[in-house]
C-alpha cells in the first residue's frame, strides 16, 4: 500500500474521554483512495494511537479483498421440503381467496 493511495483525515471524536478528547481532533479515517474502502478509529484519545489503529484496519480489510472468494457449491432443496412449500402455498391461496366478496346471483 503507496501513501499516495491513501488519505488521511482527523475531526474530533464523540463520547468519553474528557476534555482532551472533546477538544482535540483525535478520531481518525483513512481512505483508500483505488478501492473507496474507509476505516475509523476513536477508540485512543491520541491522534498517533488512532492512526494506527485506522491504518491496521485497512490493511486487514484490503488483506480480505484479495483473498479468492469460494466457489458456491450449487445445491437443490430436497423434494419433502419443495412438497411442503407448496402445501403451504396451497393453503394460502384458499385462505385469501376465502377474504373476497362473494357474489349473490
Amino acid at each position: 500500500m503507496k501513501r499516495s493511495d491513501i488519505e488521511v483525515f482527523f475531526y474530533k471524536s464523540r463520547g468519553p474521554g474528557g476534555q482532551r478528547k472533546n477538544r482535540k481532533e483525535t478520531a481518525v479515517k483513512i481512505v483508500h483512495l483505488p478501492t473507496g474502502i474507509t476505516c475509523r478509529a476513536t477508540e485512543y484519545r491520541f491522534q498517533a494511537k488512532n492512526k494506527e489503529l485506522a491504518l491496521l484496519r485497512l490493511e486487514e480489510k484490503l488483506r480480505k479483498l484479495k483473498e479468492p472468494q469460494k466457489k458456491r457449491k450449487a445445491t437443490r432443496k430436497p423434494f419433502h421440503v419443495r412438497e411442503k412449500e407448496l402445501q403451504d402455498k396451497k393453503l394460502r391461496s384458499k385462505k385469501k381467496a376465502l377474504r373476497k366478496k362473494v357474489e349473490e346471483e
